[in-house]
């Protein structure tokens, strides 16, 4: 086997003049990103039957598992430690199987285990990434592909434009403590008011938890001119926006509620109650992981998020997975938060400028993806770790 390592400025670059070099036959070992461009790894005389061999090996070995009879295994230590080893044998051959799936995936589809690459370093999942690239014509180029992948993820985006202050509504802002509910409150209020006047507008202080919160909202509506109303409970809100039926647009703050708060099915279930004329808005951090994203989305389901605040983006460091977790949830972004300064750092969320500044972030902050990450993500046993 001929093995050879060339670097270039982009990948195509490299990969054109491993092909001038070792001809169509060439299999891409592994790929990374250096100072200057990218470095390839490459070599021919690649045998594809040992993909064939390991995967069958790996797809029998469960059955020659369970049917082999407990040679030495006589006590439950030894039975124990004969399944680590197993285990461990199994995890070797799927890691391998995963590896040269991923490396014959690079020799023949270079543009789009590029792009696989590009979509994780902005923080896609594995699912939508593998959904995008696969959508891609099989001879597009690289650029055609990045502009394809770019497209994709804004038409999946969902965004409502600036519909709270065209059209008014009762808004409670509900979310994890911490978030931003009420600094988000305070810039609608006060873009509100800069439209409209502060007639039509009324403020609902229903945080009762937060030590200061009711005095943080009366303080805002003198400022502002507007009266503030405080539910003399939380469970006695739905009564209270009863009486609120003249206001045009009523902001409400609700306390913060942990996924994992004893309080928050009671809350919630305080939430319902309002009836379909309250349109709950989900306020979730940007810097917070994605993972935890993807809990509080499924939380608050059941309250039927009208549509969700996306804060703290200056303060993240990738956006991709928040962007992920809204696209897998089908849930609408409003309005993007990225400071403190009211009412200035409040935007209508629009779907192409949120997909650029998630790439754009990426490359400020030098984001790479790990080639061992990418063999698990898009091997063909990626999903079968034990």
């Amino acid at each position: 086997m001929k093995i050879v390592r060339h670097t270039a400025a982009e990948m195509r670059h490299a990969l054109r003049a491993i092909r001038e070099q070792l001809g169509e036959d060439a299999v891409i070992l592994s790929s990374r990103r250096v100072p200057n461009g990218v470095e390839v790894t490459a070599a021919v005389d690649f045998d594809a039957s040992r993909i064939e061999a390991l995967e069958s090996t790996a797809a029998e070995l469960p059955e020659r598992v369970i049917g082999a009879p407990p040679l030495a295994a006589n006590t439950p230590a030894a039975a124990e430690a004969m399944g680590h080893e197993l285990k461990t044998l199994r995890r070797m051959l799927e890691t391998q199987l995963a590896q040269l799936a991923w490396n014959d995936r690079t020799r023949r589809s270079p543009v789009h285990t590029e792009l696989l690459r590009e979509l994780s370093e902005i923080g896609i999942t594995q699912e939508l990434a593998d959904h995008l690239v696969g959508q891609l014509p099989a001879d597009i180029d690289l650029r055609q592909g990045r502009r394809f992948a770019i497209a994709g993820l804004s038409q999946y985006l969902q965004v409502t434009g600036d519909c709270w202050l065209d059209s008014g509504g009762r808004i409670a802002f509900v979310g994890a403590t911490g978030v931003g509910k009420t600094t988000v409150l305070a810039k609608l209020a006060v873009r509100w008011i800069l439209r409209h006047g502060a007639k039509e507008l009324a403020l609902v202080a229903s945080d009762t938890v937060r030590i200061g919160a009711q005095d943080q909202m009366h303080a805002l509506g003198q400022l502002l001119g507007v009266p503030v109303h405080t539910p003399e409970r939380f469970e006695t809100l739905p009564q209270l926006l009863g009486r609120l039926d003249q206001h045009r647009l009523v902001l409400i703050d609700t306390p913060g509620l942990s996924v994992r708060d004893a309080q928050f099915e009671a809350r919630r279930a305080v939430l319902g109650a309002c009836g379909t004329a309250l349109a709950p808005a989900l306020v979730l951090a940007a810097s917070t992981q994605a993972g935890a994203l993807e809990e509080t989305i499924e939380r608050f389901a059941p309250l039927q998020p009208a549509a969700c605040v996306l804060t703290k983006t200056d303060e993240a460091a990738s956006l991709g997975g928040a962007l992920s977790a809204l696209i897998r949830a089908r849930l609408p972004i409003a309005y993007i938060s990225d400071g403190q300064r009211v009412p200035e750092d409040l935007h209508p969320a629009r779907a192409l400028e949120l997909v650029t500044q998630a790439v754009r972030l990426a490359k400020t902050r030098g984001a790479a993806a790990d080639e061992d990450l990418l063999r698990r993500r898009f091997g063909k046993l990626a999903h079968a770790n034990p």
